[in-house]
């Protein structure tokens, strides 16, 4: 007689972890939207004329995951279904807990900016994800999406990490607490995160990134339009060219360089701004309700110049300003041939204009 083997330990069975369970999906339409609670999220670029997606459910209660598609709300959804309110991921740290809102058809968040953004708690039901000590599911699904050229998507993710690499369309990416990467990316691009950082590497089309709190990075962007908004955390900027450009934190420094647009608008409520523009502008706007404000400009700039701080000293770095008014505090005058308008204003801070060589 053959009997089942038993992993033994001191005379403890052990049970061995359940194996990934992976599927595969296939989204037709010009429309798709996917969601899912928990794990990791890549969106590649795919051929063909539909949108598939890979579904690797793991953890020790993977099989009770239940995955839905069809059309829901005019467009061809795929969602991953957790049957509890709460979702435990001891192997990520103690440090998770988020807290969300969930339809029962499996759909969250909003899609509508961040005047709305409570609206990731107001419909459905309360399910937490946490990674403390609890009872509850454990288990979470990470999904590849292919993405052919020129598809509308939008992707929603609870808790894990999202990537976004060389996909080519309409591209929207709601996270409730995730980093968000994107790289290579063409078509527009918006990217809303509650909390987490975002990371962009070279891009081009109209890109609109916002965290509630998190620091944002961005190179490499040429397109119609750029914006930039953290509630709370740093934003990086090199080597982008839109013809709008707004930058916004409530608190921590914006740092741009080598950036060039048309209408460009730079402002934080509490940190330092450096700004380095290697063209010249139509219109030009930085404000920090406290901190440094350091802006370098090429030697054709033509502006006129307002400077204004309420605690500080004003440094014209040796550029040629025809004065109409000059205070301790406040500057005003015209570079140049005055084409353009700059504009700075400092509540507490030093204001500096550089030459950029």
């Amino acid at each position: 007689m053959i009997r089942p083997a038993l992993l033994l330990v001191s005379g403890v069975a052990l049970s061995l972890p359940a194996a990934a369970q992976t599927s595969r999906h296939v989204l037709k339409g010009d429309s798709v939207a996917i969601y899912n609670l928990v794990g990791e999220l890549r969106v590649e670029a795919g051929t063909g004329s539909d949108v598939t997606v890979e579904v690797q459910r793991q953890g020790a209660d993977a099989a009770k995951l239940d995955i839905q598609s069809g059309p829901l709300r005019g467009r061809e959804t795929l969602r991953i279904i957790y049957p509890d309110d709460v979702i435990v991921m001891p192997e990520w740290g103690r440090g998770w807990n988020t807290t969300l809102r969930v339809r029962d058809d499996g759909t969250f968040g909003e899609e509508h900016g961040r005047h709305e953004r409570s609206g990731w708690y107001r419909e459905g039901h309360e399910v937490r994800i946490t990674g403390r000590s609890h009872d509850g599911l454990e288990a979470y699904a990470d999904l590849r999406v292919n993405v052919p050229r020129g598809k509308n998507i939008a992707l929603y993710l609870g808790v894990g990490k999202a990537f976004v690499s060389n996909v080519d369309g309409a591209i929207r990416v709601y996270v409730a607490s995730a980093d968000v990467a994107a790289d290579r990316t063409k078509g527009s691009l918006r990217v809303e995160t509650g909390s987490g950082n975002v990371d962009l590497r070279t891009a081009s089309g109209d890109v609109n990134l916002e965290t509630g709190s998190g620091d944002i990075t961005v190179s490499g962007v040429d397109g119609s339009g750029l914006r930039l908004d953290t509630g709370s955390g740093s934003v990086t900027v090199s080597d982008a060219k839109a013809a709008s450009v707004h930058v916004e934190t409530g608190s921590g420094n914006i740092d741009a360089t080598g950036t060039s647009g048309d209408e460009l608008s730079f402002e934080t409520g509490s940190g330092d701004v450096d700004i380095a523009l290697v063209t010249t502008f139509r219109s030009v706007h930085i404000e920090t309700g406290s901190g440094n404000v350091t802006l370098k400009v090429p030697p054709t700039v033509g502006a006129e110049v307002d400077l204004d701080t309420g605690s500080g000293d004003i440094d014209l770095g040796g550029l040629t300003l025809q004065v109409r008014r000059i205070e301790h505090d406040h500057v005003t005058g015209t570079l140049g041939d005055g084409k353009g308008r700059l504009s700075v204003e400092t509540g507490s801070g030093d204001v500096r204009l550089q030459k950029l060589f």
